[in-house]
């Protein structure tokens, strides 16, 4: 495979066969990230576990230490007073049957979330198929339906994300950018991984972390020794 200069140059840096202590592989990361534009940095936990089976998925919502640097634009979909304390919390945007069919007739999709009240998922429903492919469903599980909108866009732009096993037994999941430093990306990458372990599945059997990488987006991945965590 032929890699760019600065790529190969990175490879060079580091022993790509070791497993790193934390703080060392995340020194790595913020060395060979070398884009002109600050990187997100990334988190990859690969799960000896099947992601197959109903009784083995791993998903979940945490609030990073210091958020992921990414400022999120919300949709709240809700009516009177939760329409108003959303609106009040910082969502972008807010509104009910009018924005439902905002996204159905001009393919709509300037937000990164939405939120909707319990009530009103039969409306929100209409649209599943657009919003599905798009990773865009509110979903109990993730925090997105729920009767206290204020509190779930408080959440969201303070950092909040969601962790899910992918078909191949691995969860992908930002943990902040290169600009954050050492210690904060330390601190978030902790916070995510003690997250992860302790929603282990009880029907799990044998090796539950297969293997930790933690990467920049134009940077090579550094494997983490995930015995010290």
């Amino acid at each position: 495979m032929k890699y760019s200069k600065k790529y190969a140059e990175s490879l060079k840096s580091y022993d790509r066969s070791k497993q790193y202590d934390p703080g060392e592989a995340v020194d790595h990361v913020i060395e060979n990230a070398k884009a002109k534009f600050d990187e997100t940095v990334e988190l990859h936990v690969r799960l000896g576990i099947d992601p197959r089976q109903a009784d083995q998925q791993v998903r979940g919502v945490l609030v990073l230490p210091h958020g992921t640097g990414k400022t999120k634009k919300v949709l709240v979909i809700a009516k009177g007073e939760r329409a108003d304390a959303a609106q009040a919390a910082g969502a972008d945007y807010v509104g009910a049957e009018e924005m439902i069919q905002k996204i159905q007739t001009e393919n709509w999709f300037d937000f990164d979330v939405m939120i909707t009240t319990p009530d009103m998922m039969g409306v929100v429903g209409r649209i599943g198929r657009l919003l599905g492919p798009k990773g865009l469903m509110p979903n109990p599980k993730s925090g997105t339906v729920t009767m206290d909108v204020a509190k779930a866009v408080s959440e969201v732009k303070a950092g909040k994300v969601e962790y899910r096993l992918d078909k191949t037994a691995i969860i992908h999941c930002p943990i902040g950018k290169k600009s954050f430093g050492h210690d904060k990306l330390l601190e978030n990458m902790t916070a995510l991984m003690d997250a992860i372990i302790k929603a282990k599945p009880a029907a799990a059997k044998g090796q539950y972390l297969k293997s930790v990488v933690v990467c920049s987006t134009m940077g090579p991945g550094v494997k983490v020794n995930y015995t010290k965590m």
